[in-house]
């Protein structure tokens, strides 16, 4: 059965709106199969994800903002193999591009996950770090100051040195 766009969009705005039932819930409402409201869905959320800010054609995943990454991991993580090339194409994507950039969301995603405390805190290896660069600034000053000593020593030796030398010449 053919439906129009008008219904589908009804049906896709009440599995998403403030109130959203399932898919399942609606079909037995409706009497469309759940697996054609399921498929509405995910079309048009596709296709409000494709819809934003689409990239110019050839710009590379690196130059990416992290939202713009997200939205191309979201909707390609819906599409079909042949669906994904026709994406791919469009976004001025490669596919190993697109495996990279999923990569990084997951690993971003994974990440944010984590417990605040344990993103923020250091790990041990970097506290080690951290206590040995405080102590070699430490050491550092330390040998600073002493070369400093030693030069004001030199000069007072070599001070002392013409005030003797100046003593022996008066006498």
């Amino acid at each position: 059965m053919k439906y129009s766009e008008t219904f589908k969009a009804k049906m896709v705005e009440k599995m998403t709106g403030p109130d959203a039932c399932s898919a399942t819930s609606l079909a037995g409402e409706t009497g469309v199969s759940q697996q054609t409201l399921s498929r509405w869905l995910k079309t048009a959320k596709v296709r409000a994800v494709t819809q934003d800010d689409n990239p110019p054609k050839g710009s590379s995943s690196r130059k990416r903002s992290a939202t713009e990454k997200l939205r191309i991991y979201t909707a390609s993580s819906v599409l079909k193999d042949d669906e994904l090339g026709e994406f791919l194409r469009r976004e001025g994507l490669h596919e190993a591009e697109l495996r990279a950039l999923q990569k990084e969301v997951r690993e971003a995603a994974v990440e944010g996950l984590q417990p605040k405390a344990k993103r923020r805190g250091l790990s041990g290896e970097q506290k080690r770090i951290r206590k040995l660069e405080k102590e070699l600034k430490r050491k550092e000053k330390a040998l600073a100051e002493t070369a400093a000593l030693l030069v004001l020593q030199g000069k007072v030796q070599a001070f002392l040195a013409s005030q003797d030398e100046e003593g022996d010449t008066e006498s």
